[in-house]
């Protein structure tokens, strides 16, 4: 029997970006801002990843969605950024207190579950973080994560940066600290985007792992692109920084030749 929770393979159609063949994007942190109207996207797979979502909310709980109380203000700014963007896309109708959605669902407005309903609305999923008075770094203080990429929102919940990327070797010393300063200058209106890449030998999108239970190498059998389109966006009012994280999925015999020995030759970026 099919587990509900790893269906069949949802997969993008193409690519959304090539960060191997783009010096701005294969670098840490390597990221470039986002075109008017780009910071959420609407792809062709959003019924089948709004479905898995939605089975991962009403299955999973604290797994996937969680949110201190000191983070209700920036959750409920989140929501309205989150309709804001959407409302202006195709398929998207508000309706009294309901949105229908471009795949047919209709999800009320819950503005007591805001992080819930944003979740509910986009593909991508959202991580808000907040600098605390005194604090050296932001820290994830809310975040919906129904496709964690080989990580735990259990384990990074109310982290600061610095501890959240443990154990990326690469994030020590000069990148952490110059990820930090990027947080610290996001403007209101200005988001930026970076894109990283990896190779999976299973192409679920629900991937968790904990930090003990390392993702193992890729085989020369993995036949997946996994790739993750990651925007940071300043929310005026409360000042928080949204994490959002747009999942794409590909199989390699998708790409062409020629993309696929780039990629053989390049370091993924994680």
């Amino acid at each position: 029997m099919t587990d509900p929770m790893q269906p069949e393979a949802i997969c993008q159609h193409g690519l959304p970006a090539r960060p191997w063949a783009d010096a701005r994007l294969n670098r840490l942190p390597g990221v470039l801002p986002v075109a008017e109207g780009d910071w959420l996207l609407v792809d062709e797979v959003y019924a089948a990843q709004m479905a898995l979502r939605e089975r991962l909310l009403a299955a999973k709980g604290d797994a996937v969605l969680r949110a201190s109380p000191g983070a209700i203000a920036a959750c409920a700014e989140l929501l309205d950024a989150v309709l804001a963007d959407a409302l202006t896309r195709p398929g998207f109708v508000a309706e009294g207190g309901v949105v229908r959605c471009p795949d047919g669902r209709r999800v009320p407005l819950d503005r007591e579950r805001p992080l819930e309903t944003a979740a509910r609305l986009v593909q991508e999923d959202l991580v808000v973080l907040e600098r605390p008075d005194g604090a050296d770094e932001h820290i994830i203080t809310a975040a919906s994560l129904c496709f964690p990429a080989s990580w735990t929102l259990g384990e990074k919940f109310l982290k600061p940066l610095t501890r959240v990327h443990r154990p990326v070797a690469e994030y020590e010393g000069d990148i952490a600290k110059r990820v930090q300063r990027l947080f610290d200058g996001l403007q209101p209106g200005r988001p930026i985007w970076r894109m990283n890449y990896l190779i999976y030998s299973d192409p679920a999108l629900f991937q968790p792992r904990t930090e003990a239970d390392k993702r193992p190498p890729a085989s020369g059998s993995a036949r997946w692109l996994r790739m993750e389109r990651q925007g940071m966006r300043r929310l005026p009012e409360s000042g928080a920084v949204v994490f959002s994280i747009h999942t794409f999925v590909i199989p390699l015999e998708r790409l062409s030749d020629a993309d696929r020995n780039a990629l053989s030759a390049s370091k993924p970026v994680g």
